[in-house]
């Protein structure tokens, strides 16, 4: 078959967890494309360097400075709509040219043709909103199941069964359409923990590492508290800046460490050995911390992106969950 596998650019979340769909569909022998836009077409590109990539509509997502981020989606919504349809207008041209058998869309919402089979990924079969527009929330995931209803299937990378669920109530409806399938969390460190490759102590070394992903400004300003909150103390830091621009270069100030970003190996060995470990409370990012188990690790810091319901709840449930648990 010929696969065209397509993240949304919205972090790098969407990007990493189509890692292990990549990989399945490329040891089983089939032709597999890479489409997006942005970092996390890069990060596929650094990734898959022998794979073709296809451009596909940008997507430039920008949140306010402040918690309240209800003027930033209204700002984008007009952008959003134009993104979805100029994805349709490029994927009929494509689809005309490659022939896909079959579309796997990441959270983009244009990618589907009835002349091949489409999927779509999603963890939020119900939506969140912030508490004053919680009342929206029944049409708001009405609008979005509007959008994936033109899908043949939506994959939902979760646990069938809520009391195993990561997602929760995002990804657990009272009445899932019957083109739901629940195929388990998805992440890019497809190993256990005790497997990676033992790495030198230098990369070991580390009390705290803070891995950043999101928008801006949020994830630079995430970065600027990081640094306060360490300097001048003895714990040595890393911090993993979810930047996929420029080379990878290491910069040193005394304890702390910043890099844009690390190979699967490398990150999985800092995380694994750190004493303590700061992250936004992103879906992606809790099912590779699941996969590594660190999701149980006492020292584990969630931080919701300021404004993104989303996360928010994803910390609430976490946290929660892990109560219950000890």
């Amino acid at each position: 078959m010929k696969i065209l596998i397509a993240p949304l650019n919205w972090g790098l979340g969407h990007a990493t967890r189509c890692v292990p769909l990549i990989d399945r569909y490329r040891q089983e022998g089939h032709e597999v494309i890479l489409g997006g836009d942005g970092d996390s077409l890069l990060f596929l590109k650094r990734r898959y360097p022998t794979l073709r990539l296809l451009p596909l509509a940008p997507l430039d997502v920008r949140y306010n400075k402040g918690s309240h981020q209800l003027t930033a989606w209204l700002r984008l919504l007009p952008r959003f709509i134009r993104f979805i349809r100029e994805d349709r207008k490029r994927l009929q041209v494509l689809q005309q040219q490659y022939h896909f058998d079959l579309i796997i869309s990441d959270n983009r919402f244009g990618l589907y043709t009835p002349e091949c089979k489409s999927v779509y990924i999603t963890h939020q079969l119900q939506i969140r909103l912030p508490r004053l527009w919680r009342w929206a929330e029944p049409l708001a995931t009405r609008i979005h199941a509007r959008f994936y209803r033109r899908f043949d299937e939506v994959w939902v990378p979760d646990y069938l069964d809520p009391e195993h669920s990561l997602s929760g109530y995002l990804g657990h409806p009272v009445r899932p359409m019957d083109t739901v399938r629940y195929i388990g969390p998805l992440s890019r460190f497809a190993q256990p923990a005790d497997s990676h490759e033992v790495l030198p102590d230098s990369n070991k070394a580390f009390d705290v590492v803070a891995l950043l992903s999101g928008p801006e400004p949020q994830r630079s300003q995430l970065e600027e508290e990081v640094i306060r909150r360490y300097a001048g103390r003895e714990e040595r830091v890393l911090i993993v800046r979810g930047r996929m621009q420029g080379p990878p270069t290491r910069t040193t100030h005394r304890t702390i460490t910043l890099v844009p970003r690390l190979e699967d190996k490398e990150l999985a060995t800092a995380l694994c050995s750190c004493q303590h470990i700061i992250a936004r409370s992103g879906y992606s990012t809790l099912m590779d911390l699941a996969a590594l188990g660190l999701l149980t690790k006492a020292s584990l810091e969630l931080i919701p992106t300021p404004g993104q319901s989303e996360q928010e709840y994803l910390a609430a449930h976490y946290r929660s969950t892990m109560l219950s648990e000890a």
